[in-house]
């Protein structure tokens, strides 16, 4: 996998991103986040010097999967989402 700042997991890898991809299916429907709301929490990750290989350095998760719980919330401590 390449080294990349501020790029998501599934624009790095789409092998790694698929078990990802499908543990955020999992998530009930009612604990997801809607789609505009998840796209909307990646576009400020990839803006934010966190992000790391589709991780945040602020908490250690991949941020695609924390950005797919209705109730997550950003770990930095500006709270940016």
């Amino acid at each position: 996998m390449n080294v990349c700042k501020r790029c998501l997991l599934s624009r790095m890898s789409a092998e790694a991103f698929q078990n990802i991809k499908e543990n955020i299916e999992l998530i009930p429907d009612e604990k997801k986040a809607d789609e505009a709301l998840y796209k909307k929490r990646l576009e400020i990750c990839t803006e934010c010097d966190c992000l790391i290989n589709g991780m945040c350095s602020k908490c250690g998760c991949f941020v695609e999967m924390r950005a797919a719980f209705a109730v997550s919330r950003c770990p930095h401590e500006n709270k940016l989402w």
